[in-house]
């Protein structure tokens, strides 16, 4: 049964909060979402989340920023305009490539970092001009807040946050998501 409230604990330190979400995970609470104002160490291990594929993506990234290398370099210096630079002609791309490693490897790492970018961006929703959905503006400054979905047990779910070093625990509405 899901319930439409859920509890904000707010933490002022982020080894606290670490703690705290192994505490709370282990009575078998669900944390809907963590607001912090910097990344946490550990705290996706902590919250049992899936490790990221950007990494993948960021291999695959590369691989078409060194193939659009190999070809622009390849048209540009070999077939579309050879010049005879310093008495060394331009007859194959084997030839010349010691001289092309450079802009292989920086198109690589442009295509590779402009493009994780863009893939973090449209996975996270976030669009220009999106409003923000931070619940509680002192975690862009020095706090932690952690939700946690509320069924039938406030109390209990009150005293294990106190417990945990939670400096303010509110209940409040669930938003709904768009989607």
């Amino acid at each position: 049964m899901s319930s439409n409230q859920v509890i904000h604990a707010l933490y002022d330190d982020d080894d606290t909060l670490l703690s705290a979400v192994k505490s709370i995970r282990d009575k078998k609470h669900h944390i809907e979402e963590v607001y912090t104002p910097f990344p946490v160490h550990g705290l996706d291990k902590a919250l049992g989340l899936a490790e990221t594929r950007i990494s993948i993506m960021a291999f695959m990234y590369g691989c078409i920023g060194l193939t659009v290398a190999i070809l622009m370099m390849n048209y540009i210096m070999i077939e579309d305009w050879p010049q005879n630079i310093g008495g060394k002609p331009s007859f194959s791309y084997l030839e010349n490539m010691p001289a092309f490693v450079p802009i292989m490897f920086e198109m690589t790492v442009f295509f590779a970092a402009h493009l994780m970018v863009i893939t973090f961006y449209l996975r996270s929703k976030l669009w220009p001009f999106k409003q923000a959905e931070n619940p509680n503006p002192l975690t862009t400054d020095d706090k932690f807040l952690v939700e946690i979905e509320l069924h039938n047990d406030e109390k209990e779910l009150k005293s294990l946050l106190k417990k945990t070093g939670a400096i303010d625990i509110k209940t409040v509405k669930k938003k709904e998501d768009d989607e």
